[in-house]
Protein backbone atom coordinates (compact mmCIF):
# COMPACT_ATOMS: atom_id res chain seq x y z
CA UNK A 1 0.00 0.00 0.00
CA UNK A 2 2.65 2.45 1.09
CA UNK A 3 4.51 1.61 -2.03
CA UNK A 4 1.55 2.45 -4.69
CA UNK A 5 0.43 5.78 -2.80
CA UNK A 6 4.25 6.72 -3.06
CA UNK A 7 4.15 5.83 -6.99
CA UNK A 8 0.93 7.75 -7.19
CA UNK A 9 2.22 10.87 -5.22
CA UNK A 10 5.67 10.57 -7.42
CA UNK A 11 3.59 10.58 -10.84
CA UNK A 12 1.07 13.62 -9.27
CA UNK A 13 4.05 16.07 -7.82
CA UNK A 14 6.77 17.11 -10.66
CA UNK A 15 7.02 20.86 -9.11
CA UNK A 16 7.73 21.89 -5.26
CA UNK A 17 9.32 19.93 -2.56
CA UNK A 18 7.32 17.61 -0.48
CA UNK A 19 8.43 15.06 2.25
CA UNK A 20 5.97 12.85 3.22
CA UNK A 21 6.85 10.35 6.32
CA UNK A 22 5.15 6.41 6.09
CA UNK A 23 3.92 4.47 9.25
CA UNK A 24 6.69 2.71 8.45
CA UNK A 25 9.64 5.54 9.50
CA UNK A 26 10.70 5.53 6.06
CA UNK A 27 10.66 9.14 4.15
CA UNK A 28 10.68 10.02 0.46
CA UNK A 29 10.69 13.20 -1.38
CA UNK A 30 8.95 14.07 -4.26
CA UNK A 31 8.71 17.23 -6.66
CA UNK A 32 11.97 19.37 -8.28
CA UNK A 33 13.04 20.50 -5.17
CA UNK A 34 12.15 23.95 -5.77
CA UNK A 35 10.19 26.41 -3.46
CA UNK A 36 9.84 26.27 0.51
CA UNK A 37 9.90 22.38 1.38
CA UNK A 38 6.64 20.81 3.22
CA UNK A 39 5.48 17.76 3.79
CA UNK A 40 3.62 15.44 6.15
CA UNK A 41 3.52 11.98 8.19
CA UNK A 42 0.88 9.80 8.19
CA UNK A 43 0.85 7.71 11.37
CA UNK A 44 -0.82 4.41 10.67
CA UNK A 45 -1.96 2.25 7.34
CA UNK A 46 -5.27 2.47 7.22
CA UNK A 47 -4.70 6.06 6.32
CA UNK A 48 -2.38 4.93 3.85
CA UNK A 49 -5.00 2.68 2.54
CA UNK A 50 -7.83 5.50 2.63
CA UNK A 51 -5.75 8.07 0.71
CA UNK A 52 -5.51 5.18 -2.05
CA UNK A 53 -9.85 4.84 -1.84
CA UNK A 54 -10.59 8.48 -2.26
CA UNK A 55 -7.79 11.38 -0.93
CA UNK A 56 -10.93 14.02 -1.88
CA UNK A 57 -12.32 12.17 1.17
CA UNK A 58 -9.65 11.23 3.28
CA UNK A 59 -7.15 13.51 3.42
CA UNK A 60 -9.39 15.99 5.29
CA UNK A 61 -10.57 13.72 7.53
CA UNK A 62 -6.87 12.41 8.39
CA UNK A 63 -5.86 16.00 8.65
CA UNK A 64 -9.03 16.74 10.57
CA UNK A 65 -8.72 13.78 13.06
CA UNK A 66 -4.68 13.83 13.83
CA UNK A 67 -4.03 10.66 11.39
CA UNK A 68 -2.04 12.91 9.14
CA UNK A 69 0.28 15.28 10.88
CA UNK A 70 2.33 18.19 8.71
CA UNK A 71 6.01 18.48 9.82
CA UNK A 72 7.20 21.10 7.43
CA UNK A 73 4.88 24.22 7.30
CA UNK A 74 1.25 24.11 7.54
CA UNK A 75 -1.39 22.61 6.06
CA UNK A 76 -1.90 25.48 3.52
CA UNK A 77 1.73 24.82 2.35
CA UNK A 78 0.85 20.93 2.11
CA UNK A 79 -2.28 21.71 0.53
CA UNK A 80 -1.14 24.38 -2.04
CA UNK A 81 1.82 22.07 -3.23
CA UNK A 82 -0.48 19.50 -3.92
CA UNK A 83 -3.47 21.67 -5.82
CA UNK A 84 -0.68 23.45 -7.86
CA UNK A 85 0.62 20.16 -9.00
CA UNK A 86 -2.99 18.99 -9.61
CA UNK A 87 -3.87 22.12 -12.12
CA UNK A 88 -1.07 20.40 -14.94
CA UNK A 89 -0.39 17.14 -13.80
CA UNK A 90 -2.87 14.16 -15.14
CA UNK A 91 -5.32 13.58 -12.50
CA UNK A 92 -4.42 10.38 -10.61
CA UNK A 93 -6.78 7.32 -10.66
CA UNK A 94 -8.01 7.05 -6.99
CA UNK A 95 -9.22 10.76 -7.67
CA UNK A 96 -10.85 10.56 -10.95
CA UNK A 97 -12.88 7.48 -10.12
CA UNK A 98 -14.96 8.93 -7.26
CA UNK A 99 -15.18 12.02 -8.76
CA UNK A 100 -17.04 10.51 -11.53
CA UNK A 101 -19.52 8.70 -9.47
CA UNK A 102 -20.02 11.65 -7.64
CA UNK A 103 -20.86 13.57 -11.15
CA UNK A 104 -23.58 10.92 -11.34
CA UNK A 105 -24.87 11.06 -8.45
CA UNK A 106 -24.82 14.76 -7.65
CA UNK A 107 -28.61 14.84 -8.55
CA UNK A 108 -29.34 12.64 -5.04
CA UNK A 109 -26.77 14.64 -3.23
CA UNK A 110 -28.63 17.59 -3.79
CA UNK A 111 -32.02 16.93 -2.97
CA UNK A 112 -32.62 20.34 -1.17
CA UNK A 113 -36.57 20.01 -0.87
CA UNK A 114 -38.23 22.52 1.19
CA UNK A 115 -37.56 20.49 4.75
CA UNK A 116 -34.11 18.84 3.61
CA UNK A 117 -32.71 22.26 2.90
CA UNK A 118 -33.46 23.86 6.23
CA UNK A 119 -31.43 20.74 7.75
CA UNK A 120 -28.94 21.55 5.55
CA UNK A 121 -28.37 24.82 6.38
CA UNK A 122 -28.56 24.38 10.10
CA UNK A 123 -25.05 22.25 9.45
CA UNK A 124 -23.33 24.70 8.65
CA UNK A 125 -25.06 28.20 9.29
CA UNK A 126 -26.52 27.79 12.76
CA UNK A 127 -22.47 27.01 14.37
CA UNK A 128 -21.82 29.88 17.17
CA UNK A 129 -22.30 33.16 15.71
CA UNK A 130 -18.63 33.63 17.89
CA UNK A 131 -16.89 31.50 15.60
CA UNK A 132 -17.77 33.47 12.75
CA UNK A 133 -16.80 36.71 14.44
CA UNK A 134 -13.04 35.54 14.35
CA UNK A 135 -12.87 36.01 10.62
CA UNK A 136 -15.65 37.46 9.16
CA UNK A 137 -15.88 41.35 8.47
CA UNK A 138 -17.78 43.26 11.03
CA UNK A 139 -20.99 43.18 8.68
CA UNK A 140 -20.57 39.26 8.77
CA UNK A 141 -20.55 39.17 5.34
CA UNK A 142 -20.14 35.68 3.92
CA UNK A 143 -19.70 35.33 0.73
CA UNK A 144 -17.19 37.11 -2.05
CA UNK A 145 -15.76 40.31 -1.02
CA UNK A 146 -15.00 42.98 -4.47
CA UNK A 147 -12.00 44.38 -4.30
CA UNK A 148 -12.25 47.04 -6.74
CA UNK A 149 -9.31 49.22 -5.73
CA UNK A 150 -5.82 47.93 -5.02
CA UNK A 151 -4.96 48.04 -1.27
CA UNK A 152 -8.81 47.70 0.18
CA UNK A 153 -8.97 45.70 3.53
CA UNK A 154 -12.28 42.93 3.97
CA UNK A 155 -14.43 46.00 5.23
CA UNK A 156 -14.09 48.03 2.18
CA UNK A 157 -14.30 45.34 -0.26
CA UNK A 158 -17.03 43.80 1.26
CA UNK A 159 -18.62 47.19 1.29
CA UNK A 160 -17.75 47.72 -2.01
CA UNK A 161 -19.43 44.33 -3.22
CA UNK A 162 -22.53 45.79 -1.80
CA UNK A 163 -22.41 48.80 -3.60
CA UNK A 164 -21.53 46.87 -6.63
CA UNK A 165 -24.66 44.55 -6.51
CA UNK A 166 -26.64 47.46 -5.74
CA UNK A 167 -25.74 49.43 -8.78
CA UNK A 168 -26.58 46.91 -10.73
CA UNK A 169 -30.02 46.35 -9.37
CA UNK A 170 -30.72 50.19 -9.80
CA UNK A 171 -33.37 50.69 -6.78
CA UNK A 172 -34.98 53.37 -6.66
CA UNK A 173 -36.91 54.81 -2.94
CA UNK A 174 -39.92 52.81 -2.19
CA UNK A 175 -39.50 49.95 -4.62
CA UNK A 176 -39.88 46.38 -3.04
CA UNK A 177 -36.93 44.09 -2.82
CA UNK A 178 -36.42 40.75 -1.96
CA UNK A 179 -32.96 39.22 -0.51
CA UNK A 180 -33.21 35.69 -0.87
CA UNK A 181 -30.68 34.20 1.61
CA UNK A 182 -30.17 37.20 3.81
CA UNK A 183 -27.80 35.93 5.96
CA UNK A 184 -26.68 38.10 8.91
CA UNK A 185 -28.97 40.94 7.42
CA UNK A 186 -26.24 42.82 6.10
CA UNK A 187 -27.02 43.57 2.42
CA UNK A 188 -30.92 43.99 3.17
CA UNK A 189 -30.16 47.14 5.59
CA UNK A 190 -27.51 48.76 3.43
CA UNK A 191 -30.50 48.48 0.44
CA UNK A 192 -33.19 50.05 3.01
CA UNK A 193 -30.72 52.79 4.03
CA UNK A 194 -28.76 53.56 1.53
CA UNK A 195 -31.44 52.58 -1.37
CA UNK A 196 -34.26 53.26 0.50
CA UNK A 197 -35.73 50.46 -0.60
CA UNK A 198 -38.82 48.16 1.46
CA UNK A 199 -37.31 44.99 2.10
CA UNK A 200 -38.15 41.57 2.72
CA UNK A 201 -35.50 38.59 3.12
CA UNK A 202 -35.37 35.15 4.01
CA UNK A 203 -33.31 32.91 5.47
CA UNK A 204 -33.23 29.45 6.83
CA UNK A 205 -30.88 29.84 9.34
CA UNK A 206 -32.43 30.36 12.94
CA UNK A 207 -29.43 32.03 13.83
CA UNK A 208 -29.13 34.75 11.29
CA UNK A 209 -32.88 35.17 11.52
CA UNK A 210 -32.59 35.83 15.20
CA UNK A 211 -29.57 38.20 14.59
CA UNK A 212 -31.16 39.80 11.20
CA UNK A 213 -34.36 40.71 13.07
CA UNK A 214 -32.18 42.21 15.67
CA UNK A 215 -30.16 44.07 13.90
CA UNK A 216 -33.74 45.91 12.30
CA UNK A 217 -34.79 46.80 14.80
CA UNK A 218 -31.78 48.57 16.52
CA UNK A 219 -31.71 50.84 13.03
CA UNK A 220 -35.74 51.51 13.89
CA UNK A 221 -36.58 49.87 10.40
CA UNK A 222 -39.33 47.40 11.62
CA UNK A 223 -41.11 48.99 9.68
CA UNK A 224 -39.12 48.89 6.65
CA UNK A 225 -37.10 45.54 6.61
CA UNK A 226 -38.40 42.46 7.54
CA UNK A 227 -36.09 39.25 7.87
CA UNK A 228 -38.28 36.05 7.88
CA UNK A 229 -37.40 32.18 8.88
CA UNK A 230 -38.55 30.98 5.51
CA UNK A 231 -37.97 28.98 2.36
CA UNK A 232 -38.53 30.86 -1.14
CA UNK A 233 -40.37 28.53 -2.04
CA UNK A 234 -43.28 29.36 -0.04
CA UNK A 235 -43.30 33.38 -0.89
CA UNK A 236 -46.12 35.31 -2.63
CA UNK A 237 -46.69 38.71 -4.02
CA UNK A 238 -44.47 41.00 -6.52
CA UNK A 239 -41.42 42.74 -5.92
CA UNK A 240 -39.47 45.38 -7.94
CA UNK A 241 -35.90 43.88 -7.67
CA UNK A 242 -34.48 40.05 -6.21
CA UNK A 243 -31.14 39.34 -5.47
CA UNK A 244 -29.25 36.64 -3.92
CA UNK A 245 -26.00 35.92 -2.34
CA UNK A 246 -24.16 32.77 -1.82
CA UNK A 247 -27.28 30.94 -1.86
CA UNK A 248 -27.76 29.61 -4.86
CA UNK A 249 -24.73 27.21 -3.98
CA UNK A 250 -27.08 25.05 -1.64
CA UNK A 251 -30.07 24.63 -4.53
CA UNK A 252 -28.34 21.62 -6.40
CA UNK A 253 -29.12 21.18 -10.03
CA UNK A 254 -32.09 19.33 -9.45
CA UNK A 255 -33.94 22.48 -8.58
CA UNK A 256 -32.75 24.96 -10.47
CA UNK A 257 -35.68 25.23 -12.76
CA UNK A 258 -37.68 25.86 -9.81
CA UNK A 259 -35.98 28.47 -8.40
CA UNK A 260 -35.70 30.41 -11.63
CA UNK A 261 -39.55 29.94 -12.23
CA UNK A 262 -40.68 31.30 -8.20
CA UNK A 263 -38.18 34.29 -9.09
CA UNK A 264 -39.91 34.74 -12.62
CA UNK A 265 -43.41 34.72 -11.03
CA UNK A 266 -42.43 37.02 -7.95
CA UNK A 267 -40.62 39.38 -10.45
CA UNK A 268 -42.86 42.53 -11.60
CA UNK A 269 -43.15 43.08 -15.34
CA UNK A 270 -40.02 45.28 -15.35
CA UNK A 271 -38.54 43.50 -12.22
CA UNK A 272 -34.76 42.95 -12.23
CA UNK A 273 -32.77 39.73 -10.46
CA UNK A 274 -29.20 39.76 -9.78
CA UNK A 275 -27.46 36.01 -8.47
CA UNK A 276 -23.89 36.50 -7.12
CA UNK A 277 -22.75 32.89 -6.90
CA UNK A 278 -19.75 30.59 -6.70
CA UNK A 279 -19.11 29.16 -10.35
CA UNK A 280 -16.83 26.55 -12.23
CA UNK A 281 -14.83 27.54 -14.75
CA UNK A 282 -13.88 24.00 -16.09
CA UNK A 283 -17.96 22.36 -17.15
CA UNK A 284 -20.01 20.57 -14.72
CA UNK A 285 -18.56 18.78 -11.85
CA UNK A 286 -19.42 17.46 -8.56
CA UNK A 287 -18.62 18.85 -4.70
CA UNK A 288 -15.51 17.27 -3.18
CA UNK A 289 -16.74 14.79 -1.28
CA UNK A 290 -14.89 16.27 2.43
CA UNK A 291 -17.01 19.51 1.55
CA UNK A 292 -20.25 17.32 0.78
CA UNK A 293 -19.94 15.50 4.15
CA UNK A 294 -18.42 17.98 6.61
CA UNK A 295 -19.05 21.46 5.50
CA UNK A 296 -21.94 22.17 3.01
CA UNK A 297 -24.03 19.01 2.78
CA UNK A 298 -26.17 19.14 -0.23
CA UNK A 299 -24.26 22.27 -1.75
CA UNK A 300 -22.45 22.32 -5.33
CA UNK A 301 -21.04 25.13 -6.86
CA UNK A 302 -22.20 24.98 -11.14
CA UNK A 303 -20.87 25.74 -14.25
CA UNK A 304 -22.99 28.39 -16.21
CA UNK A 305 -23.45 26.09 -18.85
CA UNK A 306 -25.73 24.31 -15.56
CA UNK A 307 -27.43 27.46 -14.80
CA UNK A 308 -27.98 28.76 -18.75
CA UNK A 309 -30.50 26.53 -19.76
CA UNK A 310 -32.65 26.93 -16.65
CA UNK A 311 -32.74 31.01 -16.60
CA UNK A 312 -33.65 30.36 -20.27
CA UNK A 313 -36.31 28.09 -20.41
CA UNK A 314 -37.97 30.40 -16.64
CA UNK A 315 -38.59 33.09 -19.33
CA UNK A 316 -36.33 35.84 -17.87
CA UNK A 317 -34.32 37.55 -20.25
CA UNK A 318 -30.24 37.50 -18.75
CA UNK A 319 -28.63 40.96 -19.78
CA UNK A 320 -25.75 40.80 -17.81
CA UNK A 321 -22.73 37.93 -15.90
CA UNK A 322 -19.77 39.21 -14.89
CA UNK A 323 -17.05 37.08 -13.89
CA UNK A 324 -15.61 38.03 -10.48
CA UNK A 325 -11.76 36.19 -11.25
CA UNK A 326 -9.88 35.76 -7.70
CA UNK A 327 -11.74 37.86 -6.08
CA UNK A 328 -13.12 35.02 -3.76
CA UNK A 329 -9.64 33.79 -3.28
CA UNK A 330 -8.10 36.75 -1.93
CA UNK A 331 -11.18 36.68 0.65
CA UNK A 332 -10.72 33.66 1.46
CA UNK A 333 -7.19 34.41 1.95
CA UNK A 334 -8.23 37.53 4.27
CA UNK A 335 -10.72 34.85 6.39
CA UNK A 336 -7.98 32.57 6.49
CA UNK A 337 -5.44 34.76 8.15
CA UNK A 338 -8.19 35.91 10.46
CA UNK A 339 -8.94 32.47 11.58
CA UNK A 340 -5.68 31.15 12.44
CA UNK A 341 -5.08 34.86 14.59
CA UNK A 342 -7.96 33.74 16.55
CA UNK A 343 -7.36 29.40 16.31
CA UNK A 344 -7.68 29.46 20.08
CA UNK A 345 -10.61 30.98 20.18
CA UNK A 346 -12.13 28.48 17.77
CA UNK A 347 -10.53 25.58 19.97
CA UNK A 348 -12.35 26.92 23.21
CA UNK A 349 -15.31 27.38 21.61
CA UNK A 350 -15.51 23.40 19.79
CA UNK A 351 -11.89 21.88 20.13
CA UNK A 352 -9.04 20.99 18.93
CA UNK A 353 -10.36 18.91 15.79
CA UNK A 354 -12.90 21.57 14.92
CA UNK A 355 -10.38 24.17 14.54
CA UNK A 356 -8.51 21.54 12.07
CA UNK A 357 -11.58 20.96 10.02
CA UNK A 358 -11.63 24.89 9.79
CA UNK A 359 -8.31 25.49 8.62
CA UNK A 360 -8.69 22.17 6.01
CA UNK A 361 -11.52 24.11 4.74
CA UNK A 362 -10.66 27.59 4.74
CA UNK A 363 -6.86 26.54 3.17
CA UNK A 364 -8.85 23.74 0.38
CA UNK A 365 -10.94 26.47 -0.83
CA UNK A 366 -8.88 29.39 -1.27
CA UNK A 367 -6.90 27.09 -2.99
CA UNK A 368 -9.31 25.74 -4.95
CA UNK A 369 -10.24 29.17 -6.20
CA UNK A 370 -6.18 29.82 -7.09
CA UNK A 371 -5.45 26.65 -8.68
CA UNK A 372 -9.23 24.56 -9.74
CA UNK A 373 -11.15 26.94 -11.39
CA UNK A 374 -13.60 28.04 -9.02
CA UNK A 375 -14.77 32.04 -9.64
CA UNK A 376 -17.52 33.71 -8.85
CA UNK A 377 -19.82 35.38 -11.34
CA UNK A 378 -23.17 37.62 -10.75
CA UNK A 379 -25.62 37.02 -13.34
CA UNK A 380 -28.30 39.81 -14.06
CA UNK A 381 -31.73 39.10 -15.53
CA UNK A 382 -34.83 41.04 -15.97
CA UNK A 383 -38.33 40.38 -17.09
CA UNK A 384 -38.15 41.97 -20.20
CA UNK A 385 -35.56 43.63 -22.35
CA UNK A 386 -36.22 47.44 -21.79
CA UNK A 387 -36.20 46.90 -18.06
CA UNK A 388 -32.52 48.64 -17.84
CA UNK A 389 -29.87 51.20 -19.78
CA UNK A 390 -28.66 49.50 -22.92
CA UNK A 391 -24.70 50.40 -22.20
CA UNK A 392 -23.17 49.45 -18.60
CA UNK A 393 -22.05 52.71 -17.75
CA UNK A 394 -25.21 53.06 -15.24
CA UNK A 395 -23.47 50.42 -12.76
CA UNK A 396 -20.28 53.13 -12.39
CA UNK A 397 -22.45 56.00 -12.47
CA UNK A 398 -24.87 53.99 -9.70
CA UNK A 399 -21.95 53.39 -7.46
CA UNK A 400 -20.96 56.69 -7.66
CA UNK A 401 -24.20 57.75 -6.44
CA UNK A 402 -24.23 55.44 -3.55
CA UNK A 403 -21.26 56.83 -2.30
CA UNK A 404 -22.86 59.89 -1.96
CA UNK A 405 -25.57 57.78 -0.46
CA UNK A 406 -23.61 56.62 1.76
CA UNK A 407 -21.74 59.52 3.52
CA UNK A 408 -25.14 61.25 3.96
CA UNK A 409 -26.63 58.48 5.74
CA UNK A 410 -23.63 58.28 7.71
CA UNK A 411 -23.46 61.68 8.52
CA UNK A 412 -27.20 62.41 9.26
CA UNK A 413 -27.02 58.72 11.68
CA UNK A 414 -23.68 60.71 13.52
CA UNK A 415 -25.90 64.00 13.96
CA UNK A 416 -28.73 62.52 15.26
CA UNK A 417 -27.00 60.06 17.45
CA UNK A 418 -28.64 57.01 16.99
CA UNK A 419 -25.47 55.17 14.99
CA UNK A 420 -24.09 52.75 18.00
CA UNK A 421 -21.32 51.82 16.48
CA UNK A 422 -18.76 53.47 13.98
CA UNK A 423 -16.16 51.01 12.38
CA UNK A 424 -13.36 53.43 10.46
CA UNK A 425 -12.00 51.69 8.01
CA UNK A 426 -8.92 54.19 6.03
CA UNK A 427 -11.29 56.70 5.93
CA UNK A 428 -14.45 53.98 4.52
CA UNK A 429 -16.86 53.37 6.62
CA UNK A 430 -17.53 49.69 6.99
CA UNK A 431 -21.43 50.38 7.36
CA UNK A 432 -24.17 52.05 7.87
CA UNK A 433 -26.11 49.93 10.37
CA UNK A 434 -24.92 48.43 13.83
CA UNK A 435 -22.26 45.77 13.31
CA UNK A 436 -22.34 42.09 14.34
CA UNK A 437 -19.01 42.13 15.48
CA UNK A 438 -18.86 42.70 19.57
CA UNK A 439 -15.97 45.17 20.35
Amino acid sequence: MQALLKQMLSHMVQHGDLTVAMPDGSETRFGDATGTPTGFRIHDSATVRHLLIDPDLYLGEAYTSGQLSVTHGNIYDVLKLLMANLETAKTPVPVRIPYAIRKRLKRLQQDNRIGRARSNVAHHYDLSGDLYDLFLDNDRQYSCAYFEKTGQNLEQAQLAKKRHLAAKLVIEPDMKVLDIGSGWGGLGLYLAQVCGAQVTGVTLSEEQHKVSSQRAGDCGLDGQVGFHLKDYRELNGKFDRIVSVGMFEHVGVRHYGELFEKIRDLLTPDGVFVLHSIGRASGPGATSAWIQKYIFPGGYCPALSEVMPRVEQSGLYVTDIEILRLHYARTLAEWRKRFNAHRQHAVALYDEQFARMWEFYLASSELSFRYLGLNNFQLQAAGNQYALPLTRDYIAREETRLRRNEDRVFNNRQRSGRRKQVVKTSGEESGHYPQVRKQ
